[in-house]
C-alpha cells in the first residue's frame, strides 16, 4: 500500500488564503502522495461543539486535537497551523515518525517577544507554547483524545499534552520543522517557517522574513495556463 501523508491543516475564515498557499508549498515539493484535510468548523457540526474562548487566536485552536478521532485512531497524521510555508520535501518530515511515541513536535523553549499578534489577538504565554502548531500524531496511541474530551478539556490540558500519560510519550522534531518567524533569527535551513505573529497576507507583516517566498508561492498557487489568443 502506498505511503500517503495525511495532512490536516487548521482553516480560519479570517485568513483563507493561508491554507491554500501552505497546501501549494507542500504539493510542489513533495515526492510522496499527500492527502489534505482542512479543519473547518462548519464541517464539524455535531462533532466539535465547544464555544469559542476569547483567548483563541484562531478557529482551530482546539479543534486540531480531533485529528486522531477523525482518523479513526489509525495510522499516522500530521497537523499544521495554516500560517506556515513548507520550503522542502514533506517526505523528510513524514520519515521522522517514531512508533515508540504518541505524538511528535518541535519542543520550543521561548518567551514571545510581542504582546499582541494578528488582528489584535493577545499573545498568550504558557508552558509548551507552540508545541501543538505542528504535530505528528501516532493516532492509535492518542485514544484519550475522544470527541467528548476535546470538547470539554481546558485549553492548557490540550495544548500542554495533559492527555498523555507522560511527557516521555512526546517525540522531538528538529526546530527547522516549525521555525518561528521573528522569534528566531532568519535561517536559510528552515524547512517549515511559521508566521506565528501574523502571516504576510496581513499588511503589517508583509515585510517579515520569508514573506517574499510566501508571496511567490501564492502567485504559483494562482497560476493558470491560458489558451493562446493567436
Amino acid at each position: 500500500m502506498a505511503d500517503i501523508a495525511r495532512v490536516f491543516v487548521g482553516f480560519d475564515s479570517n485568513e483563507v488564503v493561508a491554507y491554500h498557499v501552505l497546501a501549494q508549498s507542500i504539493l510542489e515539493k513533495s515526492t510522496i502522495p499527500v492527502m489534505f484535510s482542512p479543519i473547518v468548523l462548519d464541517n464539524l457540526a455535531g462533532i466539535f461543539t465547544r464555544e469559542r474562548n476569547s483567548l483563541q487566536s484562531t478557529e482551530f485552536s482546539f479543534s486540531r486535537f480531533l485529528v486522531p478521532y477523525l482518523c479513526g485512531y489509525e495510522g499516522w497524521s500530521l497537523f499544521m497551523d495554516c500560517d506556515m510555508l513548507v520550503r522542502t520535501d514533506i517526505s523528510e518530515l513524514w520519515a521522522l515518525r517514531d512508533e515508540t511515541k504518541s505524538v511528535m513536535c518541535v519542543k520550543h523553549d521561548y518567551t514571545p517577544k510581542i504582546e499582541t499578534k494578528f488582528l489584535g489577538q493577545t499573545q498568550t504565554r504558557y508552558e509548551k507554547k507552540n508545541w501543538s502548531s505542528v504535530m505528528l500524531f501516532n493516532n492509535a496511541r492518542c485514544r484519550a483524545l475522544t470527541k467528548d474530551y476535546v470538547n470539554e478539556a481546558t485549553g492548557l490540558q490540550l495544548h500542554q499534552f495533559k492527555w498523555l500519560g507522560s511527557d516521555d510519550e512526546i517525540g522531538e522534531l528538529p526546530v527547522e520543522w516549525n521555525y518561528l518567524v521573528n522569534e528566531y533569527e532568519r535561517n536559510e535551513g528552515a524547512k517549515n517557517v511559521h508566521f506565528t505573529d501574523g502571516g504576510p497576507y496581513f499588511h503589517e507583516y508583509a515585510d517579515d522574513d520569508y514573506a517574499d517566498e510566501w508571496f511567490a508561492c501564492r502567485d504559483r498557487m494562482m497560476h493558470v495556463t491560458q489558451r493562446d489568443a493567436g
